[in-house]
């Protein structure tokens, strides 16, 4: 099997930020949704992305954002990806100059292959986990099972993951990569060192 990338999402700091592109982070992602816990500012964003180490991806993450503030945010701050994590068409998700990746909340009977056929001009599906009225970063895992074993689109892995159960999501529902947020954090949108460079050694050796 491939090696399994990892995405350190919820990144707030700079300091943070350098630990997971040290300890082999393949991605970090940005929150630009201001109800977000996690959320940053155009300037913090703008620290981070420029402290970064070289082939280190930095995603954009988006809820229902109009496309005027999407391309204000893309005017100044080079990304590499953008997620689109709310109820956006795929109309909405195309045009912004940069390839995307949608994010789907899974529940059971949702027909999780048909739905990433409509996006088919994303770079990956990410499956998160379904709570009603909450767009992501729930901290709560979902019933990997539901997860067709072939998809039309390379799958990133989200929802509750943490050091103690990646490996054993790996093993289910073999992604092309994990994402995580919560499960390496001390508090909402502060980082744990250490919880990251776990987290990052059993994904790399699952």
């Amino acid at each position: 099997m491939a090696a399994v990338r990892s995405k350190i999402c919820g990144i707030t700091r700079v300091e943070d930020a350098l630990v997971a592109a040290e300890a082999g982070a393949d991605a970090i992602g940005l929150v630009f949704y201001p109800q977000s816990p996690r959320a940053v500012t155009l300037q913090q964003a703008q620290a981070i992305v420029s402290a970064l180490p070289p082939f280190v991806t930095t995603v954009g993450l988006f809820v229902n954002a109009s496309r005027c503030d999407i391309g204000e945010i893309l005017d100044v701050l080079p990304l590499d990806l953008l997620q689109f994590h709310g109820d956006e068409t795929p109309a909405d998700c195309d045009g912004h100059r940069r390839p995307y990746i949608k994010a789907l909340r899974v529940r059971p009977g949702e027909d999780v292959a048909a739905r990433c056929l409509e996006y088919r001009n994303a770079s990956g599906i990410l499956l998160d986990t379904y709570v009603p009225g909450v767009p992501g970063g729930t901290g709560e895992a979902f019933d990997w099972s539901l997860v067709p074993r072939v998809l039309p689109k390379p799958v990133i892995l989200a929802g509750g993951l943490t050091v103690r159960n990646v490996r054993s999501a790996i093993a289910q529902v073999a992604p092309y990569a994990v994402d995580v947020s919560g499960g390496v954090e001390v508090g909402k949108g502060v980082k744990d060192a250490e919880k990251i460079r776990a987290f990052i050694r059993e994904v790399q050796s699952a």
